[in-house]
């Protein structure tokens, strides 16, 4: 073997014991011991819930047991999966138990193939084929029993699984036996959500899995630490690897590393995760060949129901990545996530399920009790428009009528009703429309659906088909940010999954232009397959494709398909109406729904004038766009004419500090064009004509030396005597400016027509009319000096109100002068003859008695010709020099 893996932090080990039991997986698991219990609990009653640890054996045993029930009646067994890989993974298990192939007893549906029979009794499916099911036949007639797999996992599918069937069972179905599994959950809880079910608890079967904590350097690339990890467990341990990481992208960067640190023909290094063909899929879940070890390198789609012979050792990176929903901008985002406590318990335990094994964490261990207890149900945090649809169908406007482990929040339910009002499946009253109806048909989400059904109307729905397909599909047509090239890519591509892709795209379009090419899709629900007994595969989402024709009471209201040409852009429009943009340069797009986003300068897309944003990410304010298709301003002007309003917009330019008005086209937030219209001065220009004017600063105001010295005045008044009078600071006049300074705009467009006497009027009117004679009595303007000098008093000057006068002109004054009813002495700048500063102060008498004299005795030598008397207190006031010759 070569190797090449760098040091990594130090290594604490921390083994984890748990009984060494003897495998005889095959004659006998675990759950064997308490299927009695399950059985005479499902006799009893009609609801249970079966915890058991992973390795127990629950997926593959529990629906075999139950089959010769004799509530069953002959009817189907319907057992739920979080994942395609685990559908087919355990039918194929089952099956091979009975010897027998898939599609006869035991069957699977899942979105790209299913298999089944007349002769099938137990269907494993995907939650969403399960909810599409049960909307379709809320009876569930031909199926004795419903048992949700891994519930813990909290899909939003799997909730509104769980609440559709036990409605259906308390209202319909008495007989309906519900079951809920998982390896991590709080039975209690659902127990009750059950009608107080009984929690039937299995021991389960685990080797011993010693885990050791490596750490995590926050500076080094995840992936650079993940393959150093995993290159040190396989040259410390014997085993095949699983390794966990958060997604696709971090995998094929993971392989990368780790390909240039193990230099061994005898690893096989293989990627798992969901956007896979289901080939590949299936075969990184086979053990690897005698002789070998395999590298799975996996999303948390390998947590549970999988087990992958030979896998001892776990690479735990602790992160996962889990879609988040923004009900304030209208998107679902994929987020990075610390992993939940009962995920990297379930992880762990990937290693224990055949034999000893041991788990490498990127993480210090105490850091363990700080991860959340349980990852985040989906429905707290998801888009729930295609839950408020599918609620609507099942005749249900309020969540609150079923029986939801968790109720969905508020704010997201009120998001999705207005799309969905948006969209016109729903009425005003929250009841689904004939509309709604057939967007729901499609079984895509309702903004998908929405844009098949108007790009048939135009002859298109194929190309528009093949757009949803791609969207709904992780990694179909390639990662291009341009949606034309991975369209190209997408009908270039010839693989397996390519393939199912398009024959899904196909039925779309079929069942929305009413060709007749999907009329041929078996029911799934009848248990039929296409003749004795043999498998079937059916349609691409596992169910049936319903009739839109008229005849068939839930038809399109279509027009005429015509034979205009809709681009890229315009389809994914009819999608995202919200989400067309308009370029502002560099780059930067705004959207209609005032979200700004950016594309890499280099794309192509950067240099489009509008685009269709199909896929974005990041904040708000700054987004990262994903996915788009370039869209012509007269295909938006034609196709979206019913959401483009004019208006008139009045705005104010700081720059000439004056309105300007603009007629305007607009879709949402976007302007598509504009051009000047004369204003008529009104209420509404004055107000953004007062806004703006603020914006802009109180101080660009045309203010009078004679009105800030007024403003002065009063603000001096406000410091000494209090909040009797107003405030007129800046901060407090931007506040107000609706009571004074609208009032005064309303004929005027322009600070050129605001005139220093207009703002002089609108500011001395915030004075009361009976403080106006107090302000003069109180703070007066001037100042007489015994020489008979009128003099300004400065009331803004920061020491407080002050004058400047010719210190000869107070020769006499014994009393130092004083406002605000004598409480404020005046600050005296005493100056020369020559109108220098030489002393301030606010203690004429004090002055004249104590540093006058040094004063007087610099002043005498600069300024002789100036009276200097002795006794200042008692001289004669003067502004003149003395005679000549005295």
């Amino acid at each position: 073997m070569g190797w090449s893996a760098a040091p990594l932090p130090r290594m604490t080990a921390g083994t984890i014991t748990e009984p060494d039991l003897t495998r005889t997986f095959d004659t006998s698991l675990p759950i064997d011991a308490v299927l009695d219990e399950l059985s005479g609990a499902l006799d009893a009653g009609n609801a249970a819930v079966l915890v058991a640890p992973p390795g127990a054996g629950k997926t593959t045993r529990v629906p075999l047991a139950l089959l010769d029930a004799p509530w069953l009646k002959g009817k189907k067994i319907i057992m739920l999966e979080p994942r395609r890989i685990a559908a087919r993974a355990s039918a194929e298990r089952m099956a091979k138990t009975l010897g027998e192939r898939v599609g006869e007893t035991v069957g699977y549906r899942v979105r790209f193939g299913s298999k089944i029979s007349r002769n099938t009794r137990i269907e494993v499916v995907t939650e969403g084929i399960f909810s599409r099911q049960i909307l379709d036949d809320p009876e569930l007639k031909n199926i004795g029993a419903v048992l949700f797999d891994e519930f813990h996992e909290r899909s939003l599918d799997a909730d509104m699984g769980l609440a559709l069937a036990r409605d259906a069972q308390t209202g319909l179905r008495e007989d309906l036996r519900i079951l809920v599994m998982s390896a991590t959950i709080d039975g209690a809880r659902i127990a009750k959500l059950l009608g107080d079910a009984p929690v039937i608890a299995s021991e389960g079967r685990a080797y011993p899995v010693e885990t050791r904590y490596l750490g995590r350097k926050p500076d080094i690339q995840l992936e650079r630490q993940m393959a150093d990890a995993i290159a040190i467990a396989l040259r410390a341990d014997p085993g095949s690897v699983l390794a966990f990481l958060p997604g696709a992208a971090e995998i094929r960067r993971t392989q990368n590393f780790l390909a240039e640190r193990v230099q061994d023909a005898s690893i096989e290094i293989v990627p798992l995760f969901g956007a896979l063909d289901a080939g590949v899929q299936d075969r990184a879940i086979q053990p690897a060949p005698k002789g070998q070890r395999k590298v799975v390198l996996a999303t948390s789609i390998a947590e549970t129901s999988l087990t992958i012979e030979g896998v001892r050792i776990v690479v735990d990176s602790g992160v996962a990545r889990v879609p988040r929903y923004e009900p304030d901008i209208g998107l679902t985002r994929l987020e990075t996530v610390r992993a939940s406590r009962a995920a990297v318990d379930q992880r762990r335990g990937r290693a224990g399920r055949t034999e000893p094994g041991i788990c490498y964490r990127l993480w210090d261990e105490p850091q363990t009790a700080s991860l959340p207890a349980y990852t985040q149900p989906e429905i707290l945090s998801a888009d729930l428009s295609t839950l408020v649809l599918d609620l609507a169908q099942w005749g249900v406007s309020d969540p609150a009528q079923l029986t939801f482990l968790d109720p969905p929040p508020a704010p997201a339910l009120k998001e999705a009703r207005g799309l969905l009002g948006e969209l016109g499946a729903l009425d005003g009253d929250g009841r689904i429309t004939e509309e709604g109806h057939a967007l729901r048909a499609l079984a895509l989400p309702p903004r998908l659906a929405r844009m098949i059904v108007d790009s048939a109307r135009f002859g298109h729905g194929d190309e528009a088909a093949e757009i949803a397909a791609i969207l709904t599909e992780r990694g179909l047509g390639g990662d291009s940010v341009d949606l034309d090239h991975r369209l190209d890519q997408f009908r270039r591509d010839r693989s397996q999954r390519a393939g199912s892709a398009r024959q899904l795209a196909e039925r779309w379009a079929s069942q929305v232009e009413g060709n007749g090419r999907g009329a041929s899709a078996p029911s799934p629900l009848a248990g039929e397959g296409r003749g004795g007994g043999s498998t079937s595969e059916v349609g691409a989402w596992g169910t049936p494709i319903p009739d839109s024709s008229p005849q068939g009471g839930r038809g399109l209201d279509r027009r005429s398909p015509t034979s205009d040409t809709l681009t890229t852009g315009t389809m994914l429009g009819f999608a995202f109406p919200d989400r067309v943009a308009k370029n502002r340069g560099n780059g930067s797009f705004v959207l209609a729904n005032g979200r700004g986003a950016s594309i890499e300068q280099s794309a192509a897309l950067a240099r489009a004038p509008y685009i269709a944003v199909a896929e974005l990410t990041g904040t708000a304010a700054n987004g990262r766009i994903l996915l788009a298709a370039p869209i012509a301003q007269a295909d938006i002007e034609a196709r979206f004419a019913d959401q483009i309003e004019n208006t008139d917009d009045v705005s104010f330019d700081r720059a000439s500090m004056s309105l300007r008005g603009r007629r305007k086209r607009v879709l949402h937030a976007i302007t598509l064009s504009e051009a000047p219209f004369t204003l008529k001065p009104s209420e509404d220009t004055a107000r953004v004509f007062a806004d703006g004017l603020v914006a802009a600063g109180i101080d660009r105001l045309p203010w009078s030396k004679a009105l800030q010295q007024w403003r002065g005045r009063v603000m001096f008044l406000r410091a000494s005597e209090g909040d009797a009078w107003p405030d007129l600071s800046d901060t407090a006049l931007a506040a107000a400016r609706e009571s004074w300074l609208m009032p005064a705009l309303f004929d005027k467009i322009s600070l050129k027509d605001f005139s220093a006497g207009d703002l002089s009027d609108a500011v001395m009117g915030l004075l009361p009319w009976d403080l106006r004679a107090r302000l003069d009595k109180e703070a007066p303007t001037h100042f007489e000096a015994p020489t008979g000098t009128v003099l300004a008093i400065d009331y803004e000057a920061e020491q407080g109100p002050t004058i400047a006068v010719r210190l000869q002109e107070l020769f006499g004054l014994n009393t130092h002068p004083s406002v605000a009813k004598g409480k404020v002495p005046l600050v005296l700048e005493l100056l020369s003859p020559a109108q220098r500063p030489v002393q301030v102060t606010r203690d004429l008498p004090g002055f004249w008695r104590g540093s006058y004299l040094d004063v007087r005795s610099d002043l005498r030598g600069r300024y002789p010709r100036h009276p200097w008397p002795e006794d200042p207190a008692n001289a004669l006031p003067t502004r003149r020099v003395k005679p000549r010759g005295t």
